[in-house]
């Protein structure tokens, strides 16, 4: 008697392993979403804290901290310490990330448009990630510190995107609000990009260069920046006022008036966060503030930009029906 030939099936992800044995709640897949989010701002808030206490070259190298030592080492003091400890926040970050990523994959039914969005996040925090060794490379070059900064608020659309998409559906976008409105929205989302854009020539060209060693600067004058990048705030500011008025005429839903009233409260205290510390010297703790402030202003931002169109859940595929022919047999 012959035995049948072996057969291998087919192997198996790990992400596909785990998604044929756990269906996450959509509480759960929300809050995987939102963990990215928090991580994402908190890393762009300590990034800025390494450059406010000098501590940019506290690791002399990447990826190693020394040319000897993968650690901080005793000899590179706080400093040593503070960048080695923003860099192990990548890990935290990275864990994050991957959190939503199994969450997505593991919803049913599949919703690839959102593991997308998933999975960039991935990418963009690798690509970070190098961009932030070859600043160190360069001895903090003002153009690679200023490309750090904003890929990391490049992953930050991202992760607001992917929250915001977790409690919507996957049908064809409709929209909330007329055509105008939603025009306005992205011209906010494109000036206040701008705005993000110039504060770091503000920084590139400021006093808190990373390092207390001859670090180079941008070649303006750091004042004049400053004033170019108050023009691009006041716009901003002018644009979410406009927002505000103009969703009260249209009788726009309850829910879109709050994000247009939450981002003019926010675009509000960061401009005067933004004057207090310019007429103050720029202080440290200010300027983190200031950092943080710019965080919340662009997810802000977003989530108007996105809460003026919404997604239906399309149906989960019917099942098939049974050949006739069978049933009757």
């Amino acid at each position: 008697m012959h035995k049948p030939p072996l057969t291998i099936g087919a192997v198996q992800t790990p992400l596909a392993h785990i998604a044929q044995r756990w269906t996450p709640s959509p509480k759960i897949l929300r809050r995987a979403a939102l963990s990215a989010v928090l991580m994402t701002v908190l890393i762009i808030v300590t990034g800025g804290a390494v450059r406010l206490t000098g501590s940019g070259l506290g690791c002399d190298t990447w990826p190693k901290c020394t040319d000897d030592s993968l650690f901080a080492t005793p000899e590179q003091g706080i400093h040593g310490a503070i960048e080695f400890g923003n860099r192990m926040l990548t890990y935290v970050l990275s864990a994050a990330v991957g959190w939503a990523i199994i969450a997505v994959r593991a919803t049913k039914p599949r919703r690839r448009g959102l593991g997308r969005l998933a999975w960039a996040q991935f990418w963009i925090v690798m690509g970070n990630a190098v961009i932030g060794g070859v600043t160190v490379w360069a001895g903090l070059n003002p153009w690679t510190v200023a490309g750090h900064f904003l890929l990391a608020n490049a992953l930050l659309t991202v992760a607001t995107a992917t929250w915001v998409r977790t409690g919507e559906g996957d049908g064809a976008p409709r929209p909330r609000v007329p055509r105008p409105v939603r025009k306005l929205s992205w011209a906010i989302v494109a000036v206040s990009a701008v705005l993000i854009t110039l504060g770091t020539t503000v920084t590139g060209s400021g006093k808190h260069a990373g390092d207390s060693s001859d670090v180079p600067r941008m070649p303006w004058d750091w004042s004049a920046a400053a004033h170019v990048h108050a023009i691009a705030a006041w716009v901003v500011c002018a644009l979410a006022v406009a927002m505000w008025l103009v969703l009260r005429v249209v009788d726009a839903p309850d829910d879109i008036r709050a994000r247009a009233r939450d981002l003019l409260l926010v675009v509000l205290l960061q401009g005067a966060l933004g004057y207090v510390q310019y007429f103050t010297g720029v202080p440290e703790l200010l300027v983190a503030a200031h950092m943080l402030g710019s965080s919340v202003m662009w997810i802000a931002v977003l989530r108007l930009a996105l809460s003026l169109r919404e997604r239906e859940s399309t149906p989960a595929p019917a099942p098939a029906s049974p050949d006739p022919a069978l049933t009757s047999a």
